[in-house]
């Protein structure tokens, strides 16, 4: 008879004899970047050669379309729709990545072919997000071929601009939202609290962007002859940024800070934070004083330079520089209130003196999301996956990262469970991206009992 434990056995199999390793390895040879225009076509054929004939063997209607925003990768859906009485799950993923940086991996590695070392798959999209929705739809077909069907509807959103803000997808599935509407949305992305720790996040946090500008003179003027009698632009700046975030990393913009709610305090106790081995990286005492670090990361936001130029670096001369210019980045949760970041930026500013530094091009990256930790099919989910591992899964308010569930929320009106099936250390905005194998195969056989369940009629009332 079809079991639960038949469909989990199916995925576990099916990692352990190498059919995911030789998935992973088809999927990261197509070298996806959206981030490199020459690497443009490759987007549309990891949709219809990667994924299109995979998922349509499992019974799926699949769809390529065009990116609503010209330049912008193309978003493939498919649907497997048993019955519209049945609950509808929406999975999501995303099939482009980062540049490849093929220049900076260690030797023997590259970023477009995967290299089993150990506990770790290298290469570009292992962990970022290629081998994430593999996990997810390899589980699926387990139990397609356990149980004869799933007992559920399934939609699936995989875009390929996701690493250049997920433009389009919005207006995409604005214009959909009737074919996409679903009860939950249940995907991977982003890493665990720690790499031993299955997690639940139910959203993300969001970013908001500003160069920060100070423009003195039309050109530079000799070092020599006028050092020590003309401002410069660099340390002015350096000053300004000063005044934004003490040298422990406490944010002294205090207008940009709302409240931490008391249920992300309560959820977050107890909460573990570690990025595994070399990739660890906590500065005790940095940052907001009186939190844990978990409160930092996952109920708090944070302040940062990305970038930060005056003069050429790369071939400085003997000049006082004419400009200086910082991109700067909030990493925020949707407790904050957007609309007051560049004002109170411009209003403290203006306070400490620096009424001549410019705030230029500010916007958000990508909005924060979040569901109710408390909602039913984060309790449902949680209940499954910890039936399947025998251990528990630690709950967190948002991921420290970025991920359009904003659109997920705004358009179709669904709740947020994702669970990642990375960790923090696993490089994958740099060289040596990879996925660790013992994650991923607690991942695949989380996810088998979770399809498996959804199938017995026991989800969350609609």
């Amino acid at each position: 008879m079809p079991s639960r434990d038949g469909a989990i056995s199916r995925a576990l199999s099916f990692f352990d004899d190498g059919g995911y390793a030789a998935l992973l390895s088809r999927l990261v040879a197509i070298p996806s970047t959206s981030q490199d225009p020459d690497y443009a076509p490759a987007l549309t054929r990891y949709l219809e050669e990667g994924l299109k004939p995979w998922v349509e063997s499992l019974g799926f209607v699949t769809r390529i379309s065009p990116n609503p925003k010209p330049g912008f990768g193309p978003i493939l859906t498919a649907e497997r729709v048993e019955d519209p009485s049945l609950p509808t799950v929406l999975l999501y993923g995303h099939g482009d990545t980062v540049r490849g940086l093929d220049d900076q991996w260690h030797d023997g590695l590259k970023p477009w072919e995967v290299k089993d070392a150990g506990d770790r798959w290298y290469g570009r999209g292992t962990a970022d997000n290629k081998g994430q929705h593999a996990i997810d739809i390899a589980a699926l077909e387990a139990v397609i071929a356990e149980r004869g069907r799933l007992g559920f509807n399934v939609k699936l959103v995989i875009e390929t601009c996701e690493e250049r803000g997920s433009t389009g997808l919005k207006d995409f599935v604005a214009a959909n939202a009737k074919e996409l509407a679903a009860d939950v949305l249940i995907a991977s992305d982003g890493p665990r609290v720690e790499p031993e720790l299955p997690t639940i996040t139910t959203g993300t946090r969001g970013t908001w962007h500003c160069d920060l500008v100070i423009r003195l003179r039309p050109g530079g003027v000799h070092s020599g002859h006028w050092g020590g009698l003309t401002r410069d632009p660099a340390v002015l700046l350096a000053h300004a940024i000063t005044t934004i975030m003490d040298r422990d990393g406490k944010i002294l913009v205090r207008d940009w800070l709302p409240p931490m709610p008391n249920s992300v305090r309560e959820l977050l106790k107890g909460c573990p934070i570690g990025g595994g081995g070399e990739a660890a990286s906590v500065d005790p005492g940095w940052g907001e004083p009186g939190l844990t670090p978990a409160e930092k990361i996952y109920g708090w936001q944070s302040f940062i330079v990305l970038a930060m130029v005056s003069g050429r670096p790369e071939n400085p001369v003997n000049a006082v520089a004419p400009d200086a210019r910082a991109h700067c980045q909030i990493r925020y949760t949707v407790d904050a209130d957007t609309t007051r970041f560049e004002p109170a930026l411009r209003a403290h500013l203006d306070a400490n003196g620096f009424d001549f530094v410019a705030i230029e091009n500010a916007y958000i990256r990508m909005p924060a999301s979040r569901t109710d930790p408390g909602n039913p099919w984060v309790g449902w989910t949680r209940s499954s996956m910890e039936r399947t591992l025998g251990k528990r899964v630690q709950v967190i308010p948002n991921s420290s990262g970025g991920l359009p569930g904003d659109v997920f929320v705004d358009h179709l009106n669904v709740p947020l469970v994702w669970i990642p099936h990375s960790y923090s250390g696993c490089k994958q905005h740099g060289p040596d991206e990879h996925l660790l194998k013992s994650t991923a195969r607690e991942g695949i056989a989380a996810f088998a009992g979770i399809w498996w369940d959804l199938g017995e009629g026991g989800a969350p009332a609609r």
